[in-house]
Formats: structure tokens, C-alpha cells, sequence
């Protein structure tokens, strides 16, 4: 029998997320590829995978696509991972360098000019190269493993003047300020077919499993980004929730909304559920 395809961020986020498909009991059951965010949807949209976790923005994008039950990334505060990165006062800034690696926190950044901070910058895309990105534009948006760098060890522009200090935003306290509602970065997806009961089980055990071995998780990531095992524990544990409830359903509904309000998606699809598995 054909093994499932699944496409993974490899991002530290999304670590506890597939640590039971990676290191543990269901390790070797599925196929498994590792990219960047917005690879891992065109990934699902080709047809190249059968479930992926996405952008949250991307499921609006893509037909046909039902959500696994319970499983997000998310963040109820902030999120440390997802920064603007700004030279300048934000009502100041004229154009914006997007990491082009996302899409769900390009649309936000788009929602929170357009809503929160009522400025109507040009944005480009970028390589997340924090440097280069400021010396074309007024400000950055930086996500993932990079901008936790910048969360943990700070970060300067190199001006023609010298060294000088940035502003940092975090997106989902952005975010949490203009609706008070929790954000939801990426989902899990896929096709019908292909998401029966035993596989949105094994995610939910995936995650289980992740959960007890964060320790484990960050000590490994420490040594690959050269930062704190213990930062990173309490990055996953208190930045990141991994879970589709309520509130998180309600943030993502609303994220939608402003996103149909201002042409970012052409339609606000209703949010389908796979079948709901037993939880672990």
C-alpha cells in the first residue's frame, strides 16, 4: 500500500507537532518531506502530498481541503516567532520587506496596516535576510526560527550612520490588541480521501507524544540554533498552542473575515472539518 505523503514546516514549532512520525512509534509509517510554509501548500495544492500543515491563509486559497480536528498552531498572546521588524515609528513606515517563506503572516501584517495601524506601505517579498531587507525598506517581517533569533538575542540596523536600534513588534500581541482573540498560524490539511480515523489519530498521538519530550526536543534545536534549551522550552510551551478550540476557531474566523474585506482571499469559505478522531 502507497505510504501517505505529508509536507512538514521545518520550523521549531512544528517539532511536537510530528515528533511521534520522526522519533517515535509511528516513525517510518508515513512519507515525510520538510520545507518552508508556503512550499508546504503548493506542495498539498499540486497534488504532490496528500496532507500538509499550511498557512493558515492557504486554506482559503485551495478547494476541496478538510481541516484535521484540534490541531493548529497558534498563539493566544504572542508568539515571539512572527516580528516586524521596524527603523522607523510605524505610522512613518512606507514600505515593508515580506519573509517570503510565509503567507498567513504576510496577510496579517496586511490586516493589521490596514486596521490597526492605518498606514499604506508598499510590501515586496524577501529573502529573510534581517540586514538586506532593512536596507530596502522601512520595516521587516520576519517569522520562524529567524525572527525567534531576533526575540531571544535582539537585533540593530547598520545605517549609514552607524548602528542603531529597531523596533520590535510582535505580530500576535499586534494581533490580540486589534480583536482580542487568539491567533491561528497553520493548520493541518488535506484531502478528504485521504484524512480517514486512524490518520487524524496518529497526528493526535504524534502531538501527544511530542508533548512529553520537549525537553528532548529543545536540547536537539539548542545545539542546532545555538540558543537556550531553556528559552525554546518555554517558546513551545508558552508561545505556541497546538490546538483548534474555541477561541482559536473564533480568532481564525475573524482573521478570514478582514482578509475577505480587503481582497486579500476572494471568498471566506466556510471551515470543514475531517472526521472527528478519539483523542489521545
Amino acid at each position: 500500500m502507497k505510504s501517505l505523503r505529508i509536507s512538514i514546516v521545518q520550523y521549531l514549532n512544528t517539532a511536537p507537532l510530528v515528533h511521534g512520525f520522526t522519533h517515535g512509534p509511528l516513525r517510518a509509517k508515513y512519507d515525510l518531506s520538510f520545507t518552508v510554509p508556503s512550499q508546504c501548500a503548493a506542495a498539498l495544492q499540486s497534488g504532490a502530498v496528500d496532507i500538509a500543515i499550511i498557512p493558515a491563509i492557504e486554506y482559503q486559497r485551495i478547494p476541496g481541503l478538510v481541516v484535521l480536528p484540534d490541531l493548529s498552531i497558534s498563539s493566544k498572546k504572542s508568539v515571539r516567532s512572527l516580528l516586524l521588524i521596524a527603523k522607523k515609528p510605524l505610522r512613518e513606515v512606507r514600505k515593508i520587506a515580506l519573509d517570503r517563506s510565509s503567507r498567513s503572516t504576510q496577510a496579517l501584517t496586511r490586516i493589521l496596516c490596514a486596521k490597526r495601524w492605518q498606514i499604506a506601505p508598499d510590501f515586496f517579498e524577501a529573502e529573510p535576510d534581517l540586514p538586506a531587507m532593512l536596507h530596502l525598506a522601512d520595516a521587516a517581517l520576519l517569522i520562524g526560527d529567524p525572527a525567534l533569533r531576533v526575540s531571544l538575542l535582539g537585533a540593530t540596523f547598520a545605517g549609514a550612520s552607524g548602528a542603531s536600534k529597531v523596533v520590535v513588534y510582535d505580530m500576535v500581541e499586534e494581533w490580540r490588541a486589534l480583536t482580542h482573540l487568539p491567533a491561528v498560524l497553520a493548520l493541518w490539511a488535506g484531502r478528504p480521501q485521504a484524512v480517514t480515523k486512524e490518520v487524524a489519530q496518529d497526528f493526535q498521538h504524534s502531538l501527544a507524544f511530542g508533548l512529553l519530550h520537549l525537553d528532548e526536543i529543545c536540547v536537539e534545536a539548542a545545539a542546532e540554533l545555538k540558543l537556550s534549551a531553556a528559552e525554546l522550552r518555554r517558546y513551545l510551551s508558552e508561545n505556541i498552542d497546538y490546538r483548534l478550540d474555541a477561541e482559536n476557531l473564533q480568532g481564525l474566523r475573524r482573521y478570514y473575515d478582514f482578509a475577505a474585506e480587503l481582497g486579500i482571499i476572494e471568498s471566506n469559505r466556510e471551515i470543514v472539518m475531517a472526521e472527528e478522531a478519539v483523542k489521545v
